[in-house]
């Protein structure tokens, strides 16, 4: 069967390939790709946006963003990405070392990835990412607060005040995307204002970046990619994209 040919349903089960794995569509590309009008595909975006399967923007679509969903949700999303950049991320924790896990569905794969007994002392605003660590006989602290179903984790003034009592080796830094002009971002204003802060009292960051969140600005800014050490992204990560954040002084590492 020729790309002309798909019927209705498989097209658009193609498109929504294409939007879990780089997070947008650009409709002139997909009507060449699939041989069909740009009218076409745009009434395909139309039908999938009013089904809560996209998003539209003018020339194609995005994936529906992070901010409308929970953690609970995004932990299926992307199991084996996430698995092997926690693979990456655990070889890089030294034995003695203090870590911030913060709040993240690619951080709870890490603290999955970590070895029973692991010589750390790990401290979370997640209750779920808490739980993987104790069931690994980890050194755990947990802080404190109400949890945020979005973000998976506490982030409000009761969980600064804990963060103050903190000062990591590594945080490791949940990311809802890194863009070489804005930098680290999120989607919550209330979780960037606590990012920053355990940021300012960790002496190095490390980030895992999925492909959907590379060249993605979310509304909220985190940090400047200056203060980002070190990026695990996924093995076939844009060439481009991960020169630009090279270029910004950030050691990057291709997941394994």
């Amino acid at each position: 069967m020729s790309m002309q040919d798909l019927l209705l349903g498989e097209r658009q089960a193609l498109i929504r390939t294409r939007l879990d794995l780089s997070g947008r569509v650009i409709a002139a590309d997909l009507a060449q790709e699939l041989g069909v009008s740009e009218d076409t595909i745009r009434r395909d975006l139309r039908e999938m946006a009013s089904a809560g399967l996209c998003r539209r923007v003018y020339g194609g679509a995005l994936r529906l963003s992070p901010s409308t969903t929970s953690m609970n949700e995004r932990i299926g999303i992307a199991g084996e990405s996430k698995a092997a950049l926690a693979r990456t991320a655990a070889g890089l924790l030294p034995a003695g070392a203090t870590v911030f896990l913060d709040a993240g569905s690619t951080n709870l794969a890490l603290a999955r990835a970590l070895p029973t007994g692991a010589d750390l002392t790990v401290a979370t605003n997640a209750p779920a990412i808490a739980a993987a660590l104790l069931e690994r006989d980890i050194a755990t602290i947990q802080l404190g607060g109400m949890v945020d179903a979005r973000v998976g984790g506490v982030i409000g003034t009761s969980a600064i005040r804990d963060a103050e009592a903190l000062r990591p080796d590594i945080l490791v830094l949940g990311v809802c995307g890194i863009d070489q002009d804005a930098g680290v971002t999120c989607y919550s204003f209330e979780d960037a204002e606590f990012k920053r802060f355990v940021a300012q009292r960790s002496r190095s960051v490390l980030i895992s970046v999925t492909n959907d969140k590379l060249s993605i600005a979310a509304p909220y800014s985190v940090l400047p990619l200056s203060r980002v050490s070190r990026a695990i992204i996924e093995a076939d990560a844009d060439a481009t994209q991960a020169a630009a954040l090279a270029a910004a002084g950030i050691d990057i590492l291709r997941a394994v």
